[in-house]
């Protein structure tokens, strides 16, 4: 039954840990079997660091990212409710509907139920919900409705026994709806979230054993970060860069460059870098200031640490998830596709990672999983990389870990239940149901101003027209996201699917030249950021 208690309580806490003992019994009874009846309740609600995803040209539409979870009406006895802050096209609805084999889309919609709260204003769209206790529907507020906190929402759940949240994200917002909904959170516990923050990764990281770069943690300052940079440079002085990160920074938005070009040695050098810091921090994040970034840090805390060089240096990353068995599956690896001024801003993956490093990641993501585990996180993980060729082969460094969903979990599931094949963590492949294997190539970030002259409809019809859809009987193509962006905002993700590397990014390029005659600006750069 729902409970309402005041937020962040004691109560509140108790009961959420009440809930949260659901989760093992709905993995053994309903997880792995396709038939059993279920209901997920998807709330795909950025509960991140506002200032951070107001940068983010979009950000609003990115609670479409999880609509790849539609796939999994798939199963025939699922019942699926997807909540928005604004309502969905339509047509985007229907695309992903219509993707699923098997299954008529009659018989899937009828399993499907969409709410939104109708309100476009940033904020996390858990408080939105919140806020809107009386939330009917068509996303309607009734004041006067005889009906009890997020009834709405809860009536279309329906049997909690068998449903569990799923979230883009873990924070106290998602806490209190699990609890007034009376409904388990399949994520990370808030209070664990600490975790997953970059002076907790560094921490983590020392724990499990996992090689990571020089530097210091919990830095609260200007006197902090300067000391911390003094530090490094003082271990190592061939030591050229070093990088600051927000705790809570994302996507490489919270971080910045230091350059040490010109220090002096010794006793002088603290007071140099202290001097020198507002002028040489040079920041990922367009528009940030230095008093700003500093208000920031107060708040929200951070690092330093060594800045990785290196001839040849890529940053992949490798996916897993904990479920509630404390059982680990690997989900996959990537190579992140990075951009921004200084190359550490996410803007899309290559799966899977290459194969010269592919499985020293794993191992040592995989490491990093147990420890989390055995601290009680459940969900996905994902660790960061840097990577370097060395004589000896590849070095690896870990950098970040990431408690939530990102921007490799939609492409992986788009290709997972498209092909209903299956990752091999043993060679680190994905094959197919006939054992073919299948990479992709994923961007978020496909955008420039003509695409505004482009419509969902526009985008699937080129899509048909050029060939590009996703083809069940290849088990190739192109699968788009974020089609409601793209109007407004001149946006849109695509995860390309092919047999290699090479093919997936020739799809790639084959859909965008196909969007830019679309758009009438064919042979035009992309945007860089």
């Amino acid at each position: 039954m729902a409970v309402s208690v005041e937020p962040g309580s004691a109560g509140e806490i108790a009961e959420f840990a009440r809930l949260q003992q659901r989760l093992p019994g709905l993995t053994r009874r309903v997880f792995e079997d396709r038939l059993a009846p279920r209901t997920v309740a998807v709330i795909p609600s950025l509960s991140l660091d506002p200032e951070s995803l107001a940068r983010i040209p979009g950000s609003l539409h990115y609670e479409e990212r999880q609509l790849s979870m539609l796939l999994l009406l798939r199963m025939p006895n699922t019942r699926l409710v997807y909540v928005t802050s604004q309502p969905l096209h339509p047509l985007v609805v229907d695309y992903y509907l219509n993707m699923m084999q098997g299954v008529p889309t009659a018989h899937a919609r009828r399993r499907l139920s969409l709410l939104s709260a109708y309100d476009g204003s940033p904020g996390a769209l858990s408080g939105k919900l919140l806020d809107r206790p009386r939330l009917d529907g068509e996303g309607r507020e009734r004041p006067r409705a005889p009906v009890k906190a997020l009834a709405r929402l809860a009536a279309a759940i329906g049997d909690r026994s068998i449903a569990h949240l799923s979230v883009f994200s873990s924070s106290p917002l998602e806490r209190t709806l699990a609890v007034r909904l009376g409904v388990p959170l399949y994520s990370c516990d808030p209070a664990l979230m600490l975790l997953g923050s970059k002076s907790g990764g560094r921490r983590l990281f020392r724990e499990a054993g996992v090689p990571c770069p020089a530097g210091e943690e919990d830095l609260r300052d200007r006197a902090d970060v300067v000391a911390a940079l003094a530090a490094l440079r003082g271990r190592d002085p061939s030591l050229r860069r070093a990088v600051v990160k927000l705790d809570d920074g994302f996507s490489g938005e919270g971080n910045a460059l230091f350059d040490y070009a010109g220090a002096p040695e010794g006793a002088g050098l603290e007071p140099w870098i202290d001097a020198e810091l507002p002028a040489r921090l040079r920041f990922e994040a367009p528009g940030e200031s230095f008093e700003h970034y500093l208000a920031k840090l107060a708040g929200m805390h951070g690092i330093v640490e060594a800045w990785i060089d290196g001839e040849d240096k890529r940053s992949p990353s490798a996916q897993f998830r904990i479920n509630p068995l404390g059982e680990i599956e690997s989900v996959s690896t990537h190579d992140q596709v990075l951009g921004g001024p200084h190359g550490q801003v996410f803007h899309g993956s290559l799966f899977p990672a290459a194969s010269g490093y592919r499985a020293e990641i794993h191992a040592a993501g995989r490491s990093v999983a147990e420890r989390l585990r055995d601290l009680g996180v459940i969900g996905r993980v994902g660790v960061d990389f840097i990577v370097t060729r060395e004589a000896r082969g590849w070095r690896h460094w870990a950098i970040e870990i990431n408690l939530r969903k990102g921007g490799t979990t939609h492409p992986f599931q788009m290709l997972q239940y498209l092909s209903d094949g299956r990752y091999c963590p043993e060679d680190g492949e994905f094959r197919t149901r006939g054992g073919e294997p299948r990479c992709y190539y994923a961007t978020d970030n496909l955008g420039r101003g003509c695409y505004r002259r482009l419509t969902p409809d526009d985008v699937i019809e080129v899509a048909v027209e050029e060939g590009l859809h996703f083809d069940p009987a290849t088990q190739c193509g192109v699968a788009f996201s974020l089609l409601g962006c793209i109007a407004e905002h001149g946006k849109l993700g695509l995860t390309a699917i092919g047999a290699t590397h090479q093919a997936a990014q020739a799809l790639y390029a084959q859909a965008v030249s196909a969007l830019d005659r679309a758009a009438g600006c064919e042979g035009e750069p992309l945007p860089q950021r």
